[in-house]
């Protein structure tokens, strides 16, 4: 459901996992999908309807850091503060682990709203005590790392061993991914276009 229904139609098929990766990755404990919901005391089940968000972190055992893989709120619940309460949720669950994210850069010539749109996910998460980090690649596009955590992970952070920490968390045969990418460099075709 949280697939088909929410990921399918929030993200573009570029940015998009194969179910079968994501699934893959659950069966061997590198990847977990969240879900918030909303209940009231005659609600016992988790269903699409009282779906509130969602939230998948990639990880890998012996590698502190977690990756804030997708992050979304359903449309009934959009511009309701919900998504920044799903980033606190999540750096207080993961308590002691830093999570970096990556959030799509403006394209130079790109189409004015798209950029705006852009523009507006990554001032969200400095909102909500991201901080900017690096550029890097993936999926053939140009990404800002931001990294989080609660203020004493925040305080420990070398970002060297960030960077080499969020390589990672890809596995080998991700040639799309380029931590950092710099300022000329274009971002390799992504791994999962067909």
């Amino acid at each position: 459901m949280w697939y088909k229904k929410e990921l399918v139609t929030t993200f573009v098929e570029q940015e998009r996992k194969p179910l079968e990766v994501i699934l893959k990755l659950i069966e061997q404990e590198e990847y977990e999908v969240l879900g918030v919901f909303q209940l009231d005391e005659s609600q016992e089940l988790f269903n699409e309807e009282n779906m509130v968000g969602y939230a998948t972190i990639a990880k890998n055992k012996g590698v502190n850091l977690l990756l804030l893989d997708y992050l979304g709120v359903t449309k009934r619940y959009r511009n309701k503060g919900v998504g920044g309460k799903i980033l606190g949720m999540l750096k207080e669950y993961y308590n002691e682990i830093p999570i970096v994210l990556e959030s799509e850069l403006p394209m130079e010539g790109g189409a004015l709203e798209e950029n705006h749109i852009r523009e507006r996910r990554i001032n969200f998460y400095k909102r909500n005590d991201f901080i900017p980090v690096y550029e890097m690649a993936t999926c053939g596009l140009r990404w800002q790392a931001l990294i989080g955590g609660t203020k004493d992970v925040i305080n420990l952070i070398n970002i060297e061993d960030i960077m080499k920490l969020h390589k990672e968390l890809y596995s080998e045969n991700r040639y799309d991914v380029v931590i950092p990418l710099g300022k000329d460099e274009e971002p390799p075709k992504s791994c999962w276009a067909k």
